[in-house]
């Protein structure tokens, strides 16, 4: 079961078969014998599909139904799968019971495929068990592990120097967290140990605690390969990730909006609490808000500018990527009364602009933000500019920057990461200022 789910379903022959088997699929149904208005019948089932694709698509769009627009690319999916399923069913009236079982078959194998294939453009789910918010436990040795160490009196790239033989690329693997303050109940932890955690005389590093967004996955392969390419330049150095699952569940089911309440547990607790003291406990980590990094993205990044603002005592360091200008933004009555019982103060005194607002003078003296969200993402500008105003505003060092060319996918996860890094990595002393 494991195998299949960490079946590769992004540029993998997994999913040129699956596009395969659509089109011979698809012709079979489409060539019979010319009679009794088949093809007067498969023109309406492939016409009616595409038509009913569009409706939908527009709709979706006009009432925001996934908190944004749904790009082309999704539409023309849609159209697609919904025309082959037109065809499907129209192919069961007045045919041979052979036909008849292939167009049962054909009508999930077109969905299937239209699934598969706007996943693929997403790019974020990489394997059939990401698609299904399944996290394949993966579990992972730290050498050198076991306990977390003061700040060091120099900068690390000063004193290390890296063995002849060091990894060139990280390791990646999973954890189970548990809950054991907050009694949440998390998906397993991504865990990313970049080369320089992977030798035997391996320094104690920089944390960083990431989450990704809503539905999604706890999924540590986008921030190591960012992380791989900054350590092949740094002699092998960068932060250890943690990437916290704040969603629970299956990731797909729930929004916690980064709070603790009683609909879906304490969320806020088990990132702030149970998994800050799993990671001193196991991990070679340095153990000091400077070399502290609370990230996210989407969703995450809304998590890490909440925790960001009402922890600096425990984070020093902010990566927001194409985050919402405040957990539950796109769902405000649902939130409103799912997480804070309709309570408006409770809910309004949650959001990150209202919390650094309130700080005490000089509160956010030693945290460094950074703030990133796609060009092609007017949305998430807007809400990442707000909340970097206001940052900047409570006395952050604070970075506000478009990725170029990025929509609210990987494009903008990758290129976000990047440029927190490039900020970050003097901060967190792996680098020269």
């Amino acid at each position: 079961m494991d195998a299949l789910l960490r079946l590769p379903i992004i540029d993998s022959p997994a999913m040129w078969v699956v596009y395969g088997g659509a089109v011979v699929l698809a012709l079979v149904l489409l060539v019979r014998p010319a009679r009794d208005g088949w093809w007067a019948r498969a023109a309406l089932g492939l016409l009616g599909g595409a038509i009913a694709a569009v409706v939908l698509f527009l709709v979706a769009n006009v009432v925001e139904a996934f908190g944004t627009d749904l790009p082309l690319a999704v539409g023309f999916w849609a159209v697609g799968c919904f025309a082959a399923v037109g065809l499907a069913i129209v192919s069961f009236p007045r045919a041979r019971a052979w036909r008849r079982v292939i167009a049962g078959v054909a009508v999930i194998w077109f969905l299937v495929s239209g699934v598969i294939g706007v996943n693929a453009y997403y790019g974020l789910n990489p394997t059939l068990g990401s698609l299904l918010g399944v996290v394949v436990d993966a579990p992972i040795d730290v050498p050198g592990s076991g306990g977390a160490a003061a700040a060091p009196d120099q900068p690390i790239y000063t004193t290390w120097t890296a063995p002849d033989d060091l990894a060139t690329v990280g390791k990646q693997g999973t954890e189970n967290i548990p809950g054991t303050e907050s009694g949440f109940v998390a998906r397993p932890a991504g865990i990313y140990l970049p080369p320089a955690a992977l030798a035997p005389d391996a320094p104690a590093l920089p944390l960083v605690i990431m989450m990704m967004g809503y539905p999604g996955n706890p999924d540590v392969s986008f921030i190591a390969g960012v992380l791989d390419q900054y350590a092949a330049d740094h002699d092998g150095l960068a932060p250890i990730v943690i990437v916290a699952d704040q969603i629970g569940g299956t990731g797909s089911n729930q929004d916690p909006a980064c709070a603790d309440s009683s609909a879906y547990g304490a969320a806020e607790t088990y990132i702030t609490k149970d998994v800050t003291a799993w990671a001193r406990a196991n991990l070679r980590i340095i153990d000091d808000p400077r070399y502290w990094v609370i990230a996210g993205y989407s969703n995450g990044g809304g998590c890490a500018i909440k925790y960001g603002a009402a922890y600096p005592d425990e984070f020093s360091n902010i990566i927001d990527v194409s985050g919402e200008e405040f957990p539950g933004s796109e769902d405000v009555s649902g939130v409103l009364e799912t997480i804070y019982g309709g309570d408006q103060s409770a809910f309004d005194a949650s959001k990150p602009v209202n919390i650094m607002a309130s700080a005490p003078p000089g509160a956010y003296a030693n945290t460094t933000a950074v703030f990133t969200a796609g060009s092609e993402d007017p949305g998430f500008i807007a809400a990442s500019q707000t909340v970097a105003a206001a940052a900047e505003k409570a006395g952050m060092s604070v970075t506000s920057y478009v990725v170029p060319g990025a929509d609210h996918l990987v494009s903008a996860i990758t290129g976000g990461l990047d440029e927190g890094f490039e900020v970050l990595y003097p901060v967190l002393g792996l680098s020269a200022p």
